[in-house]
């Protein structure tokens, strides 16, 4: 039923800048636009990929789908012999989650990253090949974010030279792990260590769970899956795990020990490898968060912007078409600072990227003097990122009003599928307690010489922005990069002094720290959103030679500040960066943003570069054609194989054909 006809062609004609050139931009360069191009074209051609009938499948046909899948593209992969990061787009662009995504996400980091080199020899080689499959065993039953907390025991017997891995509690059950659940044949489990009744703390451990012959669990290894989760299908089909050990022995050097060693003797020694290189691998995981964010909410946005387009309601004349939805101001106000988020969120990752990369570089020359701050930023942007794209993803559902609901949108499964990164790798309250602790630390530090690095490198002028205040005289001032930055810098000081200056109050900073800490989650929030602003302004300092493009990069960096600003304009009054009349321009020039990008909205979101397959959506398919594909869409659900339903002449027949008798009191 798909006419065949561009029903968004009219929108694309409108756009003042060169889409081609903002695809490169948004993929960041042109080489990765094209690796992108190719690989998501790949999967969407090719049948075994199809994903529209997911929603309708029961839990185990669907787990039996994401096992065929992911077969197929790790068959597809060495056919193709493709390279690490085209392996990387082609699992990500089959867009289920799966198995492999713990296995090469965390399994492979972490051995490549916590492992000494003669044990990266013996199990990177075999991981690499799927011929052993790894997960990430960290969370428990009771403890997730306090990783300090977790109950499971690995005791060193020296008699035999082993651990004995053993979980003494319930609470103490790994939960939750992705691909533990009945695949997984292996694990880097986090223990207790114990060495002759002393706790040495939390340490990593990779553990055979299942037999490589018949996939059984290994003797004293109790495991299963945890259940369904929320959503259709979304992440119903990993299989998220419950594991518990019954004094189950491995060898010793089967503790990951490029850190952290026991000798054959019992002894606990450290090696010559700063136990900081462990925070590495937790940066690189989260900057890659961070990335995925962007390519979350750019998803909701792509869906919820073509469908603002085709979609009228109300406001027809004299016979004539009804508005289009997206020229209604309230929708504008809602759905544009979200692409300009996407857009925020995805620089804010290339960022991220080159830090990790930096940080990296220094510490293999054992400098790490950054590595304090790029644990706090990324753990800060994780927090913020998250938090902002699953509210923004559900926000887009709404925007499509009722058919929004259907899972067709593909908005539902999109939503359920990425709420979940709110809380793993870290609880995102918990993470910006986390940045709050190191802006106190920084503030406490400034007035003693120790020159604030990196993302809190304004702090510097601590004094200059304790007494900052907005010369903005008319809207148009609120367009000036430097005005917005200093507003959101003198913020975000003003914030994280008041909250040191609070902490001073009490004799035990630990107490000061729980009774404040609503406070300094949102002084954390505010030094946050500064890192995002700050880094979109300095894409817009980089060469950017398309003039359209540039300008509608400074238009969508203006239009998520002002967002920022207006949502929290609280903040802003009363720390007294700038006064209400201010207030009130920033609203103004709002609209004024959201009338320069409304030309270019669809093209916009067309720089996403996504296909219709990647996509998922009946509301945001490329040519517009939503009625006819959504009433087509219709027919397929299994309700509708019959004309009369089953149970139909068991429970609703006799009702209908009941002798009606008046009632007796």
């Amino acid at each position: 039923m798909d006419d065949g006809v561009d029903h968004l062609a009219f929108e694309r004609n409108k756009a003042q800048f060169d889409v081609e050139e903002m695809k490169i931009v948004w993929a960041g360069s042109r080489q990765e636009f094209e690796l992108s191009d190719r690989i998501s074209r790949l999967v969407a051609s090719d049948p075994a990929f199809r994903k529209d009938d997911r929603t309708m499948l029961s839990r185990k046909e669907l787990f039996k789908n994401t096992l065929r899948k992911a077969a197929y593209a790790w068959k597809r992969i060495i056919e193709l012999r493709l390279n690490e990061q085209e392996a990387y787009k082609l699992r990500s662009f089959v867009d289920q989650p799966a198995f492999t995504d713990l296995h090469w996400g965390m399994f492979v980091p972490v051995i490549q990253g916590q492992a000494t080199d003669e044990q990266q020899q013996k199990w990177l080689p075999l991981a690499y090949r799927m011929q052993i499959i790894g997960c990430y065993a960290q969370t428990e039953l009771g403890h997730g974010s306090n990783v300090q907390g977790l109950e499971t025991t690995a005791t060193f017997d020296p008699k035999t030279d082993e651990f004995i891995v053993h979980s003494p509690t319930l609470t103490s059950s790994k939960w939750w792990p992705g691909g533990l659940g009945k695949i997984s044949t292996h694990a880097v489990v986090y223990a207790r260590l114990i060495i002759d009744g002393e706790d040495h703390g939390v340490h990593g451990f990779i553990v055979q769970l299942r037999s490589l012959d018949d996939h059984l669990p290994l003797p004293g290894i109790t495991i299963g899956d945890i259940g369904m989760k929320f959503g259709n299908a979304a992440y119903n089909s990993m299989d998220n795990g419950l594991l518990r050990f019954d004094h189950v022995r491995i060898p010793r050097n089967q503790m990951l020990m490029r850190v952290s060693q026991v000798t054959r003797e019992g002894k606990y020694v450290h090696s010559n490898v700063p136990r900081q290189l462990v925070y590495g691998t937790m940066v690189n995981v989260r900057q890659k968060i961070v990335a995925d964010a962007s390519v979350a909410l750019s998803r909701a946005v792509c869906i919820a912007t073509r469908y603002s387009a085709v979609r009228r309601q109300f406001g027809s004349h004299n016979g004539g078409p009804e508005t289009q939805v997206i020229d209604y101001k309230t929708q504008q106000a809602r759905l544009f600072p979200l692409l300009a988020s996407a857009y925020a969120f995805r620089f804010v990752g290339e960022w991220l990227k080159w830090l990790y990369m930096d940080v990296t570089k220094r510490l293999q020359v054992n400098d790490f003097s950054t590595l304090p701050e790029a644990h706090a930023c990324t753990a800060g942007l994780k927090s913020l990122t998250t938090t902002a794209t699953a509210d923004g993803i559900e926000e887009c559902r709404k925007l499509c009003g009722g058919h929004g609901y259907l899972c067709s949108s593909g908005l539902p499964e999109l939503f359920a599928v990425y709420v979940p990164a709110c809380t793993y790798e870290g609880d995102n309250i918990v993470l910006l307690l986390q940045v709050a602790r190191h802006l106190m630390k920084t503030v406490s530090q400034v007035g003693s010489g120790n020159k604030p690095v990196g993302t809190t490198a304004y702090m510097a002028r601590l004094k200059q922005l304790m007494q900052y205040q907005s010369d903005v005289k008319k809207a148009e001032d609120w367009l000036k990069p430097n005005v917005v930055l200093e507003a959101f810098e003198a913020r975000a000081v003003r914030m994280s002094v008041a909250c040191a200056q609070n902490l001073s109050q009490f004799s035990n900073p630990e107490d000061g720290f729980q009774e404040l800490a609503a406070d300094l989650v949102e002084a954390a929030v505010a030094h946050c959103q500064l890192i995002v602003v700050s880094k979109f302004i300095e894409k817009l300092q980089q060469d950017i030679p398309a003039k359209g493009v540039r300008q509608q990069l400074e238009v969508l960096c203006s239009t998520y500040a002002l967002f920022l600003l207006h949502k929290h304009l609280g903040d802003f009054l009363s720390t007294g960066c700038i006064n209400p009349k201010q207030g009130s321009l920033v609203s103004e020039q709002l609209r004024n943003l959201y009338s320069q990008i409304r030309p270019n909205a669809i093209a916009l979101v067309d720089a996403f570069n996504y296909t219709d397959h990647y996509l998922g959506s009946i509301l945001g398919r490329y040519n517009g054609n939503v009625y006819p594909k959504l009433y087509e869409e219709a027919w397929k659900d299994p309700l509708n194989d019959s004309v009369v339903p089953d149970g139909f002449k068991e429970y609703i027949q006799p009702m209908l054909k009941q002798q009606l008798r008046n009632a007796r009191l």
